[in-house]
């Protein structure tokens, strides 16, 4: 029997022994059952017994049946600003695809790097990387979503939703791990870093000594991580630079439509990265972009509608309403507080940095990052306090471990979006994720150890 046939049962068998076995005092009911229903909610999304989006819904049902919260409060995780974040993103997305600019910028793009496969995900790593140093991993992920759509079949790859091609796996995962990574640059790059920065006063440069070398070193990992394990079965563009110059000449000018489509974007764009000068946050310019598309009629509902994975809105959600729940009741900040303590006093800095560093990883996976660096970074920074430890010497690597989210669908929005496309299997996901999480804490405890010393307050 398959993973998927035996994915229900096995989620309903880890439910109730969690729920039998004694966790100690000091946590609740409500909280001890937020935990069993963890257990139950990452086997039947690893397994997909069901869509993703049909187990966020069975967890709206059972949080109330279950008297883990109220179901008004379990819905709560549907009013999270990501929501809207995600469906801006979309939004301006499919505005980008059906304008036209997307292809004019994809063969405009090969043609200046290259026509070969290892190129094209440099480049699909690396845009994204860049871009999300400085505004929302989502939106620099769904910016480039359909320029990748665009790129794939240009290589004589065919069903790629299907998920039978390499070379898209690799593409797809490259542009979402690319956008996490260049996250870790600067103090805006993650909600995390900025939950760090506001606790630890660090300055910005201070962050960008340390932050813009991890960012360059893991885009990089990505790049030869994703290319190695999916190595691409195609080599090269059909027909080369001569279909790249045949395309972009009968394409000929640019329309008036994808000149609307530019200047709408590279206005959102310019509101994404001034929102400290502005106030507006990202969230609202998401959607001020994708009104605009509507109002110039770029793009219209239905529009919406058909390429909306709204699905995928349910699924993600929904894990934000199970994240909502470990930490309201009590369970994440329970089980963080409960494994610190059992290390007692004498342990060493690095031993308390990693496993700090290790639950926001696995945490990170099924629960909003925002508020699991919530948790954790007041927790690291007195610690550090306690021990007379620089401010941020715990506070800054458990920052980039919320981020680390590259193992599940529900981990990040970008990575439900790369699943979302169909290019990508959960398992494949893990497979590509869990090494780039074990790289990722390993770079990081070297570099807070190194270069960053100096600077972590």
């Amino acid at each position: 029997m398959s993973f998927k046939t035996l994915g229900m049962p096995l989620a309903i068998v880890a439910f109730f022994l969690v729920m039998i076995i004694p966790l100690g005092d000091g946590l609740s009911y409500s909280g001890h059952a937020a935990l069993a229903l963890l257990a139950f909610a990452i086997i039947m999304w690893a397994s997909e017994a069901q869509h993703l989006a049909v187990t966020s819904l069975i967890l709206l049902f059972l949080q109330p049946i279950l008297g883990i919260e109220s179901f008004n409060n379990a819905v709560i995780g549907f009013a999270n600003p990501i929501i809207f974040l995600m469906i801006g993103g979309f939004i301006l997305a499919e505005a980008i695809r059906k304008s036209g600019l997307a292809k004019r910028f994809t063969y405009f793009m090969l043609k200046k790097v290259g026509t070969t496969p290892s190129m094209s995900i440099f480049a699909a790593v690396f845009s994204t990387g860049l871009l999300s140093a400085w505004i929302e991993n989502v939106v620099a992920f769904a910016m480039l979503l359909p320029i990748i759509k665009e790129i794939v079949p240009l290589f004589g790859v065919n069903d790629a939703e299907k998920g039978n091609s390499n070379f898209a796996k690799a593409m797809i995962l490259g542009a979402s791990y690319g956008s996490l990574a260049g996250g870790f640059g600067t103090e805006i790059g993650t909600a995390p870093n900025l939950m760090a920065a506001a606790y630890t006063h660090l300055p910005f440069v201070q962050w960008m000594i340390f932050g813009i070398p991890l960012s360059i070193i893991m885009l990089f990992v990505t790049w030869k991580l994703l290319s190695w394990i999916f190595p691409p079965e195609v080599k090269g563009i059909i027909g080369g630079h001569e279909t790249l110059n045949k395309t972009l000449s009968a394409m000929g000018s640019i329309s008036r439509t994808e000149k609307i489509t530019a200047v709408i974007l590279f206005f959102t764009i310019g509101l994404w990265v001034t929102t400290g000068i502005t106030g507006i946050d990202s969230y609202s310019v998401a959607l001020i972009g994708a009104a605009l598309y509507f109002i110039t009629g770029v793009v219209d509902w239905k529009d919406a509608q058909e390429n909306v994975d709204w699905g995928l809105i349910i699924f993600f959600g929904g894990a934000l309403s199970l994240g909502a729940a470990l930490l309201n009741t009590g369970a994440a900040a329970w089980l963080i507080n409960d494994l610190v303590t059992l290390m007692g006093n004498n342990v060493s800095t690095v031993s308390i940095m990693l496993l700090l560093m290790i639950i926001g990883v696995i945490f990170t996976q099924v629960m909003s990052n925002i508020a699991l660096s919530a948790i954790l970074v007041p927790l690291s920074v007195t610690l550090a306090a306690a021990q007379g430890q620089p401010i941020g010497v715990y506070a800054v690597p458990v920052a980039i471990a919320c981020s680390l989210s590259f193992m599940f669908p529900m981990a990040d929005p970008t990575v439900a979006m790369a699943y979302g496309t169909g290019f990508v299997k959960i398992k494949e996901i893990l497979k590509a994720g869990i090494p780039m999480v074990v790289i990722g804490i390993i770079l990081t405890v070297v570099i807070m150890l190194t270069i960053a010393q100096p600077f972590l307050g």
